[in-house]
């Protein structure tokens, strides 16, 4: 056995061996007032194994801590509740301290509530599909905050449903930043609240709107009910450069504008979720040809469809997927196909997951191929 297959192997033992020694719990209250008062603890612990194999370059391995977030909520007074979590884990290849959400929230409104503070942005169902309750191990194109995709922002956030629970529907109106990308390969949305001296601050307004037919679909991938429930959904929004903090000549974005068709299905043990986004995004400086843009400008479009079927009814479920991200800087499509299997001890709370991914021509260079192995364990409280 090769030095890098030893290497795989323990990887592998160990987060097999932390997944089978977990302790089975499904959060905790610490105190429960007789007015309704309470905190809660709780976090999620996703210790990961990753391997990447470039053409034509040396291959890579390691093993992260993908995301370490304990949280705590709690509540003084009925219809009122506040909660922050903080992430301490490895994302783009940098150990940081970030917040996620941080934020209080009224729920004393019929079928609405009523959130200020750092929270998700109602755009991209896989987004908005919590990182604990995915099918593959990585978010794919239509899910990423670096293409694109808005992640967590601080601002107003109002959601809501219809009495029967059949239309769903979200509404923003926050502050964001975006992350200048040092080659203009990325279109990389961030919190303020974690702001950088380089990032491009600006206002961003959108909404999203959910039809459930056969009943409310929530964010969750993989069906563990067998129950036949489906949804279609519509979402956009608009952010443009308030020109507070522009400091790199070809790299500020002026503005971007977003839109999102997305569905899913759940039906005998099957799971399936298929996304198209587009985002019409301009940099500040003009006659820039780099990266996704030509001429500072560019149509940036991401697709995918992810799926999977119990082949052990709560317990093993194989999963697959395909996406595709195209830009007008590309000379071709950067293509993902995804195969992978996942084993649940305790549903999304305790479970292993791998995932293989090929990515084809990537960021749209011609024969420029990588294959990459993930193997993650997920412990949820």
């Amino acid at each position: 056995m090769s030095h890098k297959q030893c290497k795989t192997a323990l990887a592998a033992g160990f987060i097999g061996m932390s997944v089978a020694t977990a302790p089975a719990l499904g959060g905790i209250t610490v105190y429960k007032g007789d007015n309704g008062e309470y905190v809660k603890i709780g976090g999620r612990i996703q210790l990961q194994y990753n391997y990447s194999d470039p053409d034509g370059g040396p291959s890579e391995d390691d093993v992260i801590f993908r995301r370490l977030r304990p949280y705590v909520e709690g509540s003084l007074h009925p219809d009122w509740k506040g909660k922050f979590q903080i992430d301490f884990g490895k994302a783009d290849d940098d150990n940081e301290v970030a917040i996620k959400d941080a934020y209080l929230q009224y729920k004393g409104f019929d079928n609405m509530k009523v959130t200020v503070g750092n929270a998700n942005f109602p755009f991209s169902r896989e987004f908005l599909t919590s990182s604990k309750k995915q099918q593959l191990v990585e978010r794919t194109f239509v899910g990423d905050h670096n293409y694109g995709t808005p992640d967590r922002n601080v601002g107003l956030h109002l959601t809501g449903h219809s009495a029967d629970k059949k239309i769903t529907w979200g509404a923003s109106a926050t502050s964001a930043s975006i992350d200048p990308s040092s080659d203009n390969h990325e279109l990389d949305f961030d919190t303020p609240v974690n702001d950088k001296d380089d990032w491009n601050e600006g206002w961003m307004f959108g909404g999203r709107v959910d039809f459930h037919p056969f009943g409310l679909l929530k964010f969750s991938q993989g069906d563990f009910k067998g129950e036949t429930k489906a949804t279609i959904g519509v979402a956009a929004f608009t952010w443009n450069n308030d020109n507070d903090n522009n400091i790199s000549p070809t790299e500020d974005v002026d503005s971007v504008t977003g839109y999102e068709i997305s569905g899913a299905l759940r039906m005998g043990g099957f799971s399936v979720d298929a996304q198209y986004n587009m985002f019409d995004a301009e940099l500040i400086d003009p006659g820039v040809t780099e990266g996704i843009y030509v001429n500072s400008d560019t149509e940036l479009e991401n697709w995918a469809i992810e799926g999977g079927y119990m082949v052990i009814p709560n317990k093993l479920e194989i999963v697959a997927g395909y996406q595709s991200q195209d830009a007008d800087g590309y000379t071709t499509e950067w293509n993902r196909t995804s195969l992978g299997a996942n084993y649940f001890f305790k549903k999304h709370d305790i479970k292993i997951q791998a995932s293989w991914r090929m990515n084809e021509d990537v960021e749209g260079v011609a024969g420029d191929d990588e294959d990459e192995f993930f193997l993650q364990t997920q412990y949820v409280f």
